[in-house]
């Protein structure tokens, strides 16, 4: 590949939308753009060849200097002080808040890194506002029978500020979630190919974090879907001991690995709701009760109450106080930690518990007793049929342990980079893969070969759906083509494909092992 020449190489750099600085190993500015010369008002030879903490407040330099160290030790793309509030200086002392994305760069004759710098004072600025206006509208309400006209203009300009704040959220979501779901899939392919303790810590610490994005994803997304109206329920009678079970595998081993003891009490009793809904809802109270119980037990027990199932979750935890139980449903809220301290979750789930109540229609009880313990009830009506007229045992699938057996998979992904990660990971899992990019390729394709399994995105580029290729494909080669179809859709269109035997449905950002279990549960159906 033909080295750009320094002039246009500067002009490309120049023309980025951000501040961009290079400094080397000891925190010397090599490099700033014409963006960074206006961004903190020096001029370009006055940047060049000073240290990068000239551009920090005075309190944060001498850390600055430990942590950059530190990042030479192991440079990676990732993104800058995670979690914590960073501020910049300007040349004039004047502070601003910053969001910077650090890149290691191999330079010629030593290692350098790139800071891509952006200025989030106006968005700072927006997240104020909306939490005056959230304030303001609990202010006016409270006084709402000396002032109810005041109360209903701000509750109105609540809601605006809350349907600006989902767009917002929906928006940002999307363009996160394929380079996300990149990362994932690259992270479990690396997981399989590389065999030394020290890569394999990096690796493993590599999906943590990008789990722990991706936890963070799903539920602004799930915020987001909640608020716009996109989610619809689809109640019908199912045991609940299927749910039941799904919680003692997913959180057994967390809690043991805490000391804590979980018990989850069997129960053959039935409600009518939603399922998905309904365990959602339990898994976010349970998740809740793990995290924030240090030692004893947490149970998840259930009776009737009259007409209506009580399934508990009772901890042994820290409790609410009585003054911040009013609050625990807020978005990014979380007990006794202070704001712009290191946070354990970002205080979302409870936000999704409320949203999906209500969209149940069902109940949610709350008592709790600082240093005692918590208890939540979700309340939901009793199933409609008899109980010996359900199905038992329903609930989440188990994964399935047995590797492919070099199965032909077709996959189609318009998107360059989630293709090429897909493709990695299957074929390090064993599977023989074809991948293309659109509908008319998918059917050239299976022309000259015959796949077992199909995995498509929804959206495909020019306008295409994933729809279009699974009706086309099996139109050709049987409607019995098994297919894994990957979205981050939540039309009615898409949930009413759920009834097909031969399709999986995976919600965007994609977990390789869930991914690669789906393939599997499909072989062997």
């Amino acid at each position: 590949m033909q080295t750009l020449p320094g002039e246009l190489a500067r002009s490309a750099l120049d023309a980025a939308p951000d501040a961009l600085v290079i400094i080397d190993a000891a925190g010397v500015v090599c490099f700033a753009n014409r963006q960074a010369s206006a961004l903190f008002g020096y001029g370009h030879e006055q940047l060049v060849g000073q240290a990068v903490e000239r551009l920090l407040p005075e309190r944060f330099r001498r850390r600055h200097v430990a942590d950059r160290q530190g990042y030479f030790v192991a440079p990676r793309l990732r993104p800058m002080g995670v979690g914590l509030p960073l501020f910049a200086q300007r040349s004039d002392g004047s502070e601003f808040p910053v969001e910077i994305s650090l890149s290691p760069v191999e330079g010629a004759d030593r290692p350098l890194v790139a800071a891509a710098i952006r200025d989030v004072s106006e968005r700072k600025r927006v997240e104020a506002e909306l939490t005056a206006a959230r304030e303001s509208a609990e202010q006016a309400r409270a006084a709402a029978d000396r002032l109810r006209e005041v109360a209903d203009e701000s509750r109105q300009s609540a809601d605006r500020a809350n349907q600006a704040k989902s767009r917002f959220l929906a928006t940002a979501s999307h363009d996160l979630r394929q380079p996300l779901q990149t990362l994932a899939l690259l992270n479990g392919a690396l997981r399989r190919m590389v065999v030394g303790t020290d890569a394999a810590e990096v690796l493993a610490q590599q999906e943590h974090a990008v789990g722990t994005m991706s936890r963070l994803l799903n539920a602004l997304l799930d915020i987001s879907k909640l608020e716009s109206g996109a989610v619809k329920p689809e109640p019908r009678d199912f045991r609940i001991a299927g749910l039941l079970d799904a919680i003692r595998r997913d959180f057994g081993p967390l809690a043991a690995a805490k000391g804590l003891d979980l018990r989850v009490e069997a129960s053959q009793e039935a409600v009518h709701s939603d399922p998905a809904m309904a365990e959602q809802i339990l898994k976010n109270l349970v998740s809740n009760a793990v995290k924030y119980t240090r030692k004893g037990q947490v149970t998840v027990r259930s009776r009737r109450a009259g007409d209506r199932l009580r399934i508990e979750v009772a901890d042994t935890g820290v409790g609410i106080p009585a003054a911040q139980l009013a609050y625990i449903y807020d978005e990014f809220y979380q007990v006794g930690v202070p704001a712009n301290s290191i946070r354990d979750g970002y205080g979302l789930g409870l936000s999704i518990v409320q949203r999906l109540v209500k969209l149940l229609n069902a109940q949610l009880e709350a008592v709790s007793e600082v240093g005692q313990g918590s208890t939540f009830a979700l309340l939901l009506p009793l199933a409609h049929a008899a109980t010996g007229d359900l199905a038992p045992g329903e609930g989440a699938v188990a994964a399935a342990a047995a590797r492919p057996a070099g199965a032909e998979v077709l996959l189609v992904e318009d998107d360059a980079s989630v293709r090429h990660a897909t493709s990695m990971l299957l074929r390090v899992e064993g599977y023989r893969v074809t991948a293309v990019a659109s509908l008319a390729e998918a059917q050239s394709t299976v022309a000259q070969r015959t796949p077992r399994l199909l995995v498509t995105d929804y959206h495909l580029g020019n306008g295409e759906l994933g729809t279009e290729v699974i009706a086309a494909l099996r139109a050709r080669l049987g409607p019995l083509l098994k297919v894994v179809l990957l979205t981050g859709d939540t039309s009615g269109a898409i949930r009413e494909m759920h009834s097909d035997p031969n399709l999986r449905i995976l919600s965007k950002p994609v977990n390789a092992e869930e991914l690669l279990r789906l393939l599997q549960d499909l072989l062997e159906g």
